[in-house]
C-alpha cells in the first residue's frame, strides 16, 4: 500500500509501519485511542486493536431499550449494561492466560426455552458454586462472582424473566446495586477478572432513553425502535434525537457528563467517531452536555469513520449531510461556540465511494473545514464491510 501524507496537527504517514511495529511490540504502551460507540459494530475492531494498544478508551451508550437489557432496565430502573459487557468481552485477553473460563461464563445466556423455576435453579446453582461453568473459575474470582449472583437473586423481583438472560449482564447489574447505583466499580472488577485490555465506560450513569422525531412528524420511542433490528426500518429521515427520562412521557432531558468522562476525553491521543448505528451509537454519545466541550479542549486529531453498507438510521441522508449532523450535535454539546477545527479534522473513506449510503460529495464535506482521506479500507471478500486490519493500521498511524 502506498504511503499517504495528510495534514493534521502533526505530519502523518499512513500506514506508518515503524509506528505500527513499535505499538505491536509493546501494546501496553500503545496510544490512547478513544471511540464513541455502542452496540456490536465495533467489537471485531476492538478485538483486533488489542494487538497494538491496551490503552484504547470506549465511551459506550447505556440507552439500549431492547433485548435482555430491557428486562433489567424495566425491573430495576437502571442504565443498559449489555453493550458495556459486550465491549468488555471484545477487549478481554483472548489467550489462554486471559482467564478463558471467565469469558465463557460472562458470555453465557440462560436458555430461552426453559421454565422460570428451572432457570432460577440454574442461576442458584451458579451462586452456590455448583454449576460446571462456575466450578472452572478459580478463587478468589469464583467467590466474587458467586457473591454478585447471590446478591442479584436477592434483589431480583419474583416475576423477573430469566429467559435468555446474560450472566455477564446479571453480574454487572448486581454490582451496580451493590455499589449504590454506580457502575464504574463493577466495571473495574469485571475488567480485572477478564483481563480487559482497554477502558470501557458509559457516557452517563443514568437510566435514560433515546427519542427520535422523524421528518414525517412521527415519534420513535426507545433505541430498539430506531435501529431496525427488532422492528421494521424507519421510512423517514430523523429530524432530531434527544434523551428522555421516560418512554411514556418523552420530553427532552438535559444531563451533563461527569468529570471522569471529561478527563478520559481530554487525555485521549486520538478521538474517533467510528462506524456503527449513526444516531443510537454515535450521536447518542454526544447528546450529554460537556462532551463537545471536552473534545474541543483536546488538541489531538479527531476522525469520523462512516458506515459502509446500509444503516436504517441514515435513511434520507448523504455522507456530507451526516458530517453536518455530527458537527451540529457536537456544537450543541459545547458550553460555548467552538470552531469545527476543534471538533473534527478528518473523514476517513474507502476508495470505493459506492459503499456509502446516500452518496458522497467531497466538496461539501471540505466546505465544512473537514479534510477527507481516501485509502483502501476494504477487501473484495468482505465488502461492503471495512477490513479491521486495514482500518487499524490507518487509525494507529494517526494516533
Amino acid at each position: 500500500m502506498p504511503i499517504q501524507k495528510i495534514k493534521l496537527p502533526r505530519g502523518v504517514n499512513i500506514p506508518d509501519q515503524l509506528r505500527l511495529s513499535r505499538y505491536a511490540k509493546s501494546p501496553e504502551l500503545g496510544p490512547g485511542i478513544l471511540f464513541f460507540s455502542g452496540g456490536t459494530a465495533l467489537n471485531p475492531l476492538s478485538k483486533a486493536i488489542v494487538k497494538y494498544t491496551h490503552n484504547s478508551i470506549h465511551i459506550v451508550t447505556p440507552f439500549d431499550s431492547g433485548g435482555s437489557s430491557a428486562k433489567l432496565r424495566h425491573a430495576f430502573n437502571m442504565p443498559a449494561v449489555g453493550d458495556m459487557r459486550s465491549r468488555l468481552m471484545a477487549l478481554a485477553d483472548q489467550s489462554v492466560k486471559g482467564n478463558p473460563e471467565i469469558r465463557k461464563l460472562f458470555a453465557y445466556r440462560l436458555p430461552k426455552d426453559q421454565e422460570s423455576n428451572i432457570l432460577l435453579k440454574k442461576l442458584d446453582s451458579m451462586a452456590r458454586g455448583k454449576h460446571s461453568l462456575i466450578k472452572k473459575v478459580h478463587d478468589p474470582m469464583r467467590q466474587i462472582i458467586r457473591n454478585h449472583l447471590s446478591f442479584f437473586i436477592k434483589k431480583m423481583p419474583s416475576d423477573f424473566d430469566l429467559q435468555g438472560a446474560s450472566i455477564g449482564n446479571l453480574i454487572l447489574a448486581s454490582g451496580y446495586f451493590a455499589n449504590d447505583r454506580h457502575i464504574d466499580p463493577v466495571i473495574f472488577i469485571f475488567s480485572k477478572l477478564a483481563e480487559v485490555r482497554g477502558t470501557v465506560r458509559p457516557v452517563v450513569n443514568n437510566s435514560l432513553h433515546l427519542i427520535a422525531r422523524l421528518d414525517d412528524k412521527s415519534l420513535i420511542k426507545g433505541q430498539h425502535m430506531l435501529t431496525g433490528k427488532e422492528t421494521s426500518p424507519i421510512q423517514s429521515r430523523v429530524h432530531e434525537i434527544f434523551l428522555s427520562k421516560s418512554l411514556d412521557n418523552p420530553v427532552p432531558y438535559n444531563i451533563g457528563i461527569k468529570n471522569k468522562i471529561k478527563r478520559l476525553i481530554q487525555n485521549a491521543e486520538l478521538i474517533c467517531y467510528p462506524m456503527g448505528s449513526f444516531y443510537s451509537s454515535i450521536i447518542a454519545n454526544i447528546l450529554p452536555q460537556g462532551v463537545g466541550a471536552s473534545i474541543a479542549g483536546n488538541l489531538c486529531p479527531k476522525i469520523y469513520i462512516p458506515n459502509t453498507g446500509f444503516d436504517p438510521e441514515e435513511t434520507g441522508t448523504s455522507l456530507d449531510q451526516r458530517v453536518e449532523i455530527l458537527l451540529n450535535y457536537l456544537k450543541k454539546s459545547c458550553l460555548k461556540n467552538e470552531p469545527t477545527s476543534k471538533l473534527l479534522d478528518l473523514v476517513l473513506l474507502d476508495n470505493d465511494h459506492s459503499l456509502y449510503q446516500g452518496g458522497v460529495n467531497i466538496e461539501k464535506i471540505k466546505k465544512n473545514g473537514v479534510e477527507v482521506l481516501h485509502m483502501p479500507l476494504t477487501i473484495k471478500e468482505q465488502k461492503p464491510y471495512l477490513n479491521n486490519q486495514l482500518l487499524i493500521e490507518a487509525i494507529a498511524s494517526i494516533a
